[in-house]
């Protein structure tokens, strides 16, 4: 590489923090090179030599750009993209490439590739190639909403996706019904929308259906006047006076009761409200943006739910997708977690030990965000240490401790996986799979033998068996 003239820009933030590069090459020469000329760019950078270990840096630390090396030894650069690509679909991948690997890296592009450098490249030209794609990645943040106070926090390309459609509709008026399981977020998405549109210096207000019991519910909405009812002492100003000028959120619409699904579809359609009591209705201008985890196209089939109030509040449909989904999101989620939470319980915590980052990414999150949040909750206020250990995670995430193995156990285990593999590998032909194994046949055959495994299951497309499990024993 040559020295450039002049010293180039610095790097440009992301989201406030500085950018991380994962730098991917098995010359160890070129390698300390170009971490050398990175750092003094302003850049965080990891280095390592080969694609597996790449991939295991992505699975247990965030990164915000890769640059690789086509020629790699084992799982090439190519392959090593391809595997990013399918699970970290928003992360840039610059490829370093050799005259004779062009045409590979040229169809690599049409692929997502996000540029291609020739070797031997110039460090301006790398530099720049660097700085325009950290430029065109989707920002870990909202995209075309500004969410003062807890942002959404995003890389996944399925939640800027939705993140774009968003900012489309918040400029205008529509009814908006946002769909998604407990905990993935529906009310702050809510929140955004009202914050990115014309009403947001008027007031947001939100109210859960389901949380309020069925004879209170219609005075929380509509208000009620006093002597409306027994323990009515007072004028009360109910939800849809409170959010005029503004937006109304009600949170799990699903759990409402037909007899006021009626009445809020007479306030939806006459834009009047009259509060429980009163004689006259009084004008309201409020923006409705509803919510639920359940079924409503089950409940309007089942008839507990009215499909004219159905299609009044689903003028637009947003669907948030499971953490599970979104799995790119979850050390950027921990990370912005922990640095509140720290803060909060004033903890010296800086991170998580990569243990405890790749149980975090693996985990099942049936609770979504909310359940991220509070395992790092947990995990922070119990924390002693600068890096927060895998124990703390598995404590708070309540993971059974392994199942201790004999040696024997353990061997057994390791050789049925083992044989499974090679089969799979071999399209179930046990004369390949034996040389592989570097066993003749008829050895082979009685290691198959011995864990009950059938070649001619893995022939075709009937399901092999599955690798042999760890079990709990009462």
């Amino acid at each position: 590489m040559n020295r450039p003239a002049t010293p180039p820009p610095p790097c440009p933030p992301t989201s406030g923090r500085t950018p991380r590069l994962l730098v991917v090459d098995d010359d160890a020469d070129l390698l300390r090179l170009l971490e050398m000329r990175l750092r003094a760019n302003g850049y965080r950078v990891t280095t390592c030599a080969r694609a597996e270990s790449a991939l295991a840096h992505l699975a247990a630390e965030r990164f915000d750009l890769v640059l690789s090396d086509v020629r790699l030894p084992g799982r090439d650069g190519l392959a090593l993209f391809g595997d990013i690509h399918a699970q970290f679909p928003a992360l840039p991948v610059i490829l370093l490439t050799a005259h004779g690997t062009i045409p590979d890296a040229v169809e690599a592009m049409s692929r997502g590739v996000a540029g291609y450098l020739t070797k031997p490249f110039d460090s301006q030209e790398l530099l720049e190639r660097i700085r325009l794609a950290l430029h065109d990645a989707p920002a870990p943040s909202v995209r075309g909403m500004g969410a003062s106070s807890g942002g959404i926090i995003s890389r996944s390309a399925l939640m800027h996706a939705l993140l774009d459609e968003a900012g489309l509709i918040a400029a205008s008026d529509v009814s908006v019904l946002i769909r998604g399981a407990s905990g993935t977020g529906k009310e702050m998405l809510a929140r955004a929308i009202h914050a990115a549109s014309p009403r947001s210096l008027a007031p947001f207000v939100a109210i859960n259906c389901g949380a309020i019991p069925e004879p209170l519910l219609e005075s929380e909405l509509f208000g009620h006047t006093r002597g409306a009812f027994t323990g009515a002492t007072s004028h009360h100003t109910g939800l849809f006076q409170a959010a005029h000028g503004g937006t109304l959120f009600l949170d799990e619409i699903g759990d409402m009761p037909l007899a006021l699904q009626v009445k809020l579809l007479r306030v939806l359609q006459e834009r009047t409200v009259r509060p429980v009591g009163a004689t006259r209705a009084e004008p309201i201008d409020v923006r409705i943006i509803s919510a639920t985890h359940r079924d409503l196209d089950a409940l309007l089939a089942s008839g507990e739910f009215r499909d004219d109030l159905y299609y009044r509040i689903n003028v637009v449909s947003l669907a948030l997708p499971t953490l599970a989904e979104r799995r790119e999101d979850i050390p950027l989620l921990a990370e912005h977690f922990l640095a509140a939470l720290a803060r909060k319980y004033g903890k010296k915590v800086r991170g998580f030990a990569p243990e405890a980052l790749a149980l975090l990414t693996t985990a099942a999150w049936p609770g979504n965000v909310r359940q991220l949040h509070n395992v790092v909750e947990q995990a922070c206020a119990l924390a002693t240490m600068p890096l927060i250990p895998r124990a703390l995670v598995e404590r708070a995430l309540r993971v059974p401790p392994l199942e201790a193995l004999s040696y024997a156990e353990a061997k057994q285990r390791f050789e049925r996986n083992y044989l499974i593999q090679l089969l799979k590998l071999t399209a179930g032909n046990v004369s390949d799979a034996a040389r592989l194994a570097k066993r003749n046949r008829t050895e082979f055959y009685r290691l198959l033998q011995r864990h009950g495994l059938e070649p001619g299951l893995f022939r075709s497309d009937t399901a092999e068996p599955a690798p042999e499990r760890q079990q709990r024993h009462p």
